[in-house]
């Protein structure tokens, strides 16, 4: 009997020792995971501020207006070239 209480506690044993060692694995394997979850977090967050930076640079009153004259060949208002609209007028 004393035979197989130490089979029994030996099988128990390996059976806790591979569980160990699973759980050790897999929770690197999830610290790997997370340090490469967190590094593209990160080189998103610089993306993000370089595109802010970009759309604040397009968004300016000059580049607009620069390109706009470039462009579309628009020109700015005269008051020769307005025309007004007056009600009742035939």
């Amino acid at each position: 009997m004393s035979g197989r209480l130490i089979s029994l506690m030996t099988l128990l044993l390996v059976m806790s020792a591979l569980s160990l060692i699973n759980s050790q694995y897999q929770a690197r394997r999830l610290f790997i995971e997370l340090e490469r979850a967190q590094a593209r977090a990160k080189q998103l967050e610089i993306e993000w501020a370089q595109l802010q930076l970009d759309q604040s640079s397009l968004a300016k009153h000059a580049r607009i207006e620069a390109s706009a004259r470039r462009e579309l060949n628009m020109v700015a208002v005269s008051p020769e070239r307005t025309q007004y609209l007056v009600m009742g007028a035939n």
